[in-house]
């Protein structure tokens, strides 16, 4: 099995053109946990912005309906990423050339929810606890596959 974490930066990419505009964005951390039969990802946006996009949220008010939204670290995704279908209805391929997997088609799932409990387990375990919870999401994922 091969342990990848990737760092994707942060940006501002805004512009009066709307079809230009597209945002500001925090860096986020990918785990990837990848084998014989694909990958599962663990995915945290930080929330950590350029400097001069930081200062310009942090000016701004706390909006207690969005409590992640640019000021906390977000758990994101728990998902995977497969060369072949594991759902009934993934059909066709989610993506035809899969960063992941090297740029193989692959079939993709993946919840916000259940990304809570890892980013739990990075909190109290560190990177050890990730890990772990990956290579079980992997077997519970895949091991019907072996």
């Amino acid at each position: 099995m091969e342990r990848i974490i990737q760092f994707r930066p942060a940006y501002d990419k805004r512009d009066l053109d709307p079809k230009k505009n597209y945002g500001i964005y925090g860096v986020e951390i990918i785990f990837i946990l990848k084998g014989e039969h694909g990958a599962v990802q663990f995915l945290l946006y930080t929330n950590w912005h350029l400097p001069h996009v930081q200062k310009e949220i942090d000016s701004k008010l706390f909006n207690p309906e969005f409590p992640y939204l640019f000021h906390k670290p977000q758990p994101a995704d728990l998902g995977y990423h497969s060369y072949k279908p594991i759902r009934e209805w993934q059909d066709t391929p989610s993506f035809e050339h899969c960063e992941i997997l090297d740029e193989k088609p692959c079939y993709y799932d993946g919840s916000t929810l259940n990304a809570e409990p890892i980013f739990k387990r990075l909190l109290e375990e560190g990177d050890k606890g990730v890990w772990k919870a990956l290579e079980d999401f992997y077997e519970k994922t895949f091991g019907e596959l072996k």
